[in-house]
């Protein structure tokens, strides 16, 4: 996905997310609010080192939605996941477990 490209089309509540490739990490916006997963590329590897969800949107499930779909594009990518982020860690042993 190029810069601003559409990861997941979700209901009216939660919007779509991009990868703001510019910056280096990925971008829900809920209610005018946006919450951030960044990363560093590192060759084939994807470094998650940081996730931001503002208070105001905590448990409505916005960071399992970010992270889950920029695990999607880095796995459909090819690249290696590496977590340093605890969230996207949470997130990856979550999907291990299905």
């Amino acid at each position: 996905m190029g810069t601003g490209g559409d990861l997941c089309h979700e209901s009216r509540m939660a919007t779509t997310v991009t990868n703001n490739e510019a910056r280096s990490r990925y971008e829900l916006e809920a209610d005018g609010v946006l919450s951030i997963c960044e990363y560093l590329l590192d060759g084939n590897r994807i470094i998650f080192h940081h996730t931001l969800v503002p208070s105001e949107l905590e448990g409505r499930g916005i960071g399992a939605r970010l992270v889950t779909a920029a695990l999607d594009d880095a796995e459909s990518k090819g690249l290696e996941i590496v977590p340093q982020c605890w969230f996207v860690a949470k997130v990856l042993e979550r999907r291990a477990a299905r």
